[in-house]
């Protein structure tokens, strides 16, 4: 067997072995050097315009986990047993605007774009949002923009995790508006320039899944057009 074949296999195996686990055993801890890789993961994921409109809080704390758990009903097996839970954050349009100094900075710092050609990219990334996206018609379809940026990561994350033989759970099932306050009184949205979008848990599966995973066939979801 080809080590191509071996590795196809391999992300097979990682894709079939994952499974929306609703409760850890508390018992098991994910070492640092894995959930590390997990967050790289989520670092070197794709952005469009490559502004990387994201943050990650990793909530370790359990007395803020319990106060997370009072208003996310989606996470009441998730707090508690979690190894690592990590709550997603987007940037709002006062980060993600082509004209805003978080762009500026990420264009020129972060992208290490030349400052002669700097302007051309701002304005060509302009021209997309406006012009191509309409991304900043009102600012909740801005937000919603941001949002599917850190989707991206956020599958990255569980896939890898996958891979390792970890356990992951993706979790929209929270109030947003009462998780956004909390994370608001705590100061981890810096002034209105983050937003919560979704949540997801790692760690390893107390028991196996009760029931089998149902999954359409290919022929249901492709359509190739030669």
């Amino acid at each position: 067997m080809t080590n191509r074949v071996i590795k196809r296999q391999e992300i097979l195996d990682a894709f079939n072995f994952r499974r929306a686990i609703k409760t850890f055993d508390p018992t098991k801890k994910i070492s640092e050097e894995d959930f590390n890789v997990i967050l790289e993961a989520a670092r070197l994921s794709p952005s469009s315009c490559g502004i990387e409109p994201w943050k990650f809080l990793v909530v370790q704390n359990q007395e803020f986990r319990e106060k997370l758990k009072e208003i996310s009903p989606g996470a009441q097996g998730h707090l508690p047993t979690a190894s690592h839970f990590v709550i997603i954050l987007s940037r709002t349009s006062e980060d993600t605007r082509y004209d805003s100094e978080y762009v500026k900075n990420q264009v020129l710092n972060v992208m290490g774009i030349p400052d002669e050609i700097a302007d051309q990219v701002i304005e060509g990334m302009g021209n997309f949002q406006v012009n191509q996206q309409n991304v900043f018609e009102n600012e909740q379809k801005a937000l919603d923009w941001a949002k599917r940026q850190t989707f991206l990561p956020f599958a990255n994350m569980m896939t890898v995790g996958a891979l390792l033989g970890i356990d992951s759970c993706p979790i929209e099932g929270f109030y947003i508006d009462k998780v956004e306050k909390l994370l608001a009184e705590e100061n981890l949205l810096e002034d209105g320039h983050l937003a919560v979008s979704a949540m997801v848990a790692f760690g390893y599966r107390a028991n196996e899944p009760e029931y089998p995973r149902g999954r359409k066939e290919m022929k249901d979801i492709v359509q190739w057009i030669n």
